[in-house]
């Protein structure tokens, strides 16, 4: 069988839905809590259905109720749909946000259940090898561009450059910018720095793997371009998920009608 990066499983498909109406496509992954708990971690706006000014992204004017999840089957190159539920049975989110930044933060965590006939590819909980990044070093946003898959439901890999400062955060926010051709569909895609052969450590070292190894490591999440206009893509820091998925998390006012 072909070789498959971990990568490349990681990354799964998600339909808003509103009942049995598809809204939009988007992207997720997983990433276990400190102490092991998994959480499907995506966007904001992808849950809400609304965009920065509270408006909502469908031309149908739906707002989702449920993601459909192509989640990673039991065998290798085999995917299995799941619903999960955006709201209880309260009409209250399911999904929890920043502890203290609530809707500033584009990110969500949404906890998950073991899932009959499911495997969990989960990130670690700091993100991988420390590879090094630095302004102008490629990075890869690991999505489905308008929904499209790189055959079955593998993702595509859109690789561009960091393009600010990895330790500066734009607007006092923990965030950064990538230089990168992403559209929508791609929101809420893992951001990783992927390297063969040999690395450059974040700490000064320098790492050499053996065979046909790969260092991996998680630096966010996409969520967006600055405006139509750019390939300049946003990019939450792995601190802003990890603060999600652990246990900066609050409970949060509905927002359904």
């Amino acid at each position: 069988m072909a070789k498959i990066s971990v990568v490349s499983v990681r990354s799964l498909l998600i339909r808003m839905m509103f009942r049995e109406t598809e809204l939009a496509v988007g992207t997720a992954f997983i990433m276990s809590r400190a102490d092991g708990a998994p959480f499907l971690v995506t966007n904001r706006h992808n849950v809400t259905g609304r965009d920065s000014n509270d408006q909502p992204i469908s031309p149908t004017g739906g707002l989702p109720d449920h993601l459909s999840v192509a989640f990673v089957g039991e065998k290798p190159g085999t995917w299995r749909s799941e619903d999960i539920d955006l709201y209880d049975e309260d009409n209250r989110p399911i999904w929890r946000e920043h502890a203290l930044m609530g809707s500033e933060y584009d990110v969500v965590a949404i906890p998950l259940q073991a899932i009959e006939g499911v495997r969990f590819y989960p990130y670690e909980w700091n993100g991988g090898q420390q590879v090094m990044v630095a302004p102008g070093d490629t990075v890869s946003v690991v999505g489905f561009p308008f929904g499209k898959p790189a055959g079955g439901l593998f993702p595509i890999w859109a690789t561009g450059f960091m393009a600010s400062e990895p330790d500066i955060d734009p607007d006092d926010q923990p965030k950064m910018y990538i230089d990168c051709r992403s559209r929508p569909g791609q929101s809420g895609s893992p951001v990783v720095a992927y390297r063969s052969g040999s690395y450059s450590e974040a700490g000064g070292g320098f790492a050499i793997m053996a065979g046909n190894s790969s260092a991996i490591r998680l630096i966010g999440i996409y969520c967006g371009r600055i405006n139509k206009e750019s390939d300049l893509g946003i990019v939450w820091k792995l601190q802003v998920v990890r603060d999600v998925v652990g246990f900066g998390c609050r409970p949060i006012t509905p927002l359904k009608p």
